[in-house]
């Protein structure tokens, strides 16, 4: 048979081995922590894999760098980021100032208390 048949089928069959094998896990985790814990049933392998399934997609995604659905070629814009860094040092320090809460402290306040390096002529 083709080489490139015998790499795919060990591929798949080690993702399978390791799929059975989460899935395994999370039912022996399962039942034998939440039902004496919560009183709630004990789940079989195919409902344990379909839970390892769901909380991978609301949760872990399908891999890559997470730019699945960012739009156009993946670059995702990050519009706080791009507010902070366009704003003035005085206006960065209103913002950080109207942030503290009345806690003495809040987001940002080392920010502005680092003082800057020499600046070389």
């Amino acid at each position: 048979m083709n080489k490139n048949f015998h790499i795919w089928a060990r591929v798949l069959l080690g993702s399978a081995a390791i799929a059975a094998g989460f899935g395994a896990v999370v039912m022996l985790l399962w039942n034998a922590l939440l039902p004496q814990i919560f009183g709630i049933a004990s789940i079989n392998f195919w409902q344990a894999l379909g839970l390892l399934a769901l909380c991978r997609m609301l949760f872990g995604g399908f891999g890559g760098d997470g730019r699945m659905f960012a739009g156009k070629g993946g670059h995702h814009k990050n519009r706080i980021r791009e507010k902070w860094q366009n704003m003035s040092d005085e206006e960065r320090r209103e913002f950080i100032k109207d942030r503290h809460f009345g806690h003495g402290h809040g987001f940002g306040r080392d920010f502005f208390d680092r003082e800057e390096p020499e600046k070389k002529d």
